[in-house]
């Protein structure tokens, strides 16, 4: 287990996209974080059910979505191109199925590499089916011996990259977001996903290390961006969306103290505190990915990737070309100018992060907190605690405190309401104890044990 305790970039000029102190080079040479970006594509099935009977079908998407996007990036000359797959909860269901589409993308992916000498790479990530069961049965069961299966299979077909997006917490979050519960949303976090996230990263890594893949890492997709969702369509104040995201970090952490190694899944805008503190490459996503959601920060999330992805795309017609090939022209030229600025120097890649950060940091609480200076002091604090639990504590105390102070200086102008959720959060955040244990005994009587298998964390 790998220990983190202090920051490994701790200098905000060090603290920028397209480089990191510990890059990942894939068995082709393909490098993450060694100085230049990588755009990051990921794209999904039009609406369409998936059966033993479509599966012909499924396979002729994904054929034809890879082969037309592999032509566009070889026009574009891209400096390279990483192909995500997110495998649909069917593909995962059936392993065989997902390990297939893998072995398509694989094989066109390793076809375009050599003709063209675009080195590729393939992130794979299943789907965490193991909420289908309700409870969600985590450590044992078929969902959960399906979704191994399916890392297995999917190595073995050609993944370069190992992710996931895990849901063990969630399902007591949900309605901590929409109950501004700070307590409840610190247990599902601090206490519950990061004992999942131990469990489940040691078997991702085992797997990683059998089949020769690289354990990337996870996202706290399923808390920091359905909170973020949310407060796009105003049903959740944005601070509360912010404070959220910061207290995600601990959880997400937990994937490198198991053995992940990056980059990071693109939807975890976690990433920048990741980087900071472990120093490994990270995938991000923001005014690209409006195809899939909309947020308050497109431009600041570009500030420190080493890969720049899109989220997810559909295979539907636009004007253009399909969209899984219109989404790769656009990450191509966002990210040759990030390598154009980088290719002039640090003033000049220091510059153009600075005026992305500039563009979104004022606009909303969620961009606030990703702005590189206050990444870093606020990773230097999370870090500083040596449990998940007292992370996720740290942060919600830490990022009340700089919201309420950057409203005060006149650099994050809040409103009335936001002002009053704020107070509400940060009188929340002051009443949790500092012991783990009197705090998982304060919570238990409240837990609705019909949505929750205490046992499948080792309570």
């Amino acid at each position: 287990m790998v220990s983190f305790s202090k920051l490994a970039i701790p200098a905000v000029e060090d603290f920028r996209f397209g480089i990191c102190p510990v890059p990942v080079k894939l068995k082709n040479g393909l490098t993450f974080g060694a100085g230049t970006v990588v755009p990051e594509l990921n794209f999904t099935l039009p609406d369409m059910l998936i059966s033993a009977e479509t599966m012909p079908e499924v396979r002729s998407q994904y054929t034809q979505m890879i082969t037309e996007v592999c032509k566009r990036a070889v026009e574009l000359n891209a400096p390279g191109l990483v192909v995500e797959f997110e495998l649909l909860p069917e593909l995962t269901i059936e392993p065989e199925w997902g390990a297939e589409i893998t072995a398509i993308l694989r094989k066109a992916l390793d076809e375009m590499e050599a003709s063209s000498g675009i080195k590729t790479g393939l992130r794979v990530t299943p789907n965490d089916i193991r909420e289908f069961e309700r409870p969600p049965l985590l450590r044992h069961g078929r969902y959960t011996e399906a979704m191994l299966r399916s890392f297995a299979l999917c190595a073995q077909a050609g993944a370069d990259l190992l992710a996931i997006e895990s849901t063990g917490g969630k399902e007591l979050h949900d309605d901590a977001i929409l109950n501004g519960a700070l307590d409840q949303s610190v247990f599902s976090l601090g206490v519950l996903a990061s004992r999942d996230m131990a469990w489940l990263w040691d078997q991702i890594v085992e797997i990683s290390r059998q089949y020769d893949a690289i354990p990337a890492g996870d996202t706290a997709c399923g808390f920091g961006n359905t909170a973020m969702v949310l407060a796009e369509g105003k049903f959740v104040p944005r601070v509360w969306a912010a404070v959220i995201r910061v207290m995600t970090v601990a959880r997400s952490l937990v994937a490198y103290e198991r053995g992940a190694v990056g980059p990071s899944k693109d939807c975890a805008y976690e990433g920048p505190f990741l980087k900071a503190i472990t120093g490994c490459p990270i995938s991000l996503e923001g005014a690209e990915a409006a195809c899939a959601h909309l947020s308050p920060i497109g431009n600041i999330a570009k500030a420190v990737p080493d890969l720049w992805s899109n989220e997810s795309v559909n295979n539907v017609k636009l004007l253009g070309a399909m969209a899984p090939t219109v989404s790769l022209e656009q990450l191509v030229y966002a990210t040759r100018l990030m390598n154009v600025a980088s290719g002039h120097g640090l003033h000049a890649a220091n510059t153009l992060r600075d005026w992305w950060v500039e563009s979104d940091a004022a606009t909303d609480p969620q961009a606030y907190v990703l702005r590189p200076d206050v990444v870093i002091q606020l990773a230097g604090k999370i870090i500083a605690e040596p449990t998940a639990y007292l992370r996720t504590r740290r942060a919600a105390l830490e990022t009340t405190s700089l919201l309420q102070q950057a409203n005060d200086g006149g650099e994050l102008p809040l409103s009335r309401l936001e002002l009053r959720w704020l107070s509400r959060l940060r009188g929340q955040a002051e009443e949790l104890p500092e012991s783990e244990s009197d705090f998982i005994e304060q919570m238990l009587p409240g837990i609705d044990h019909s949505k929750v298998r205490l046992s499948e964390y080792g309570l």
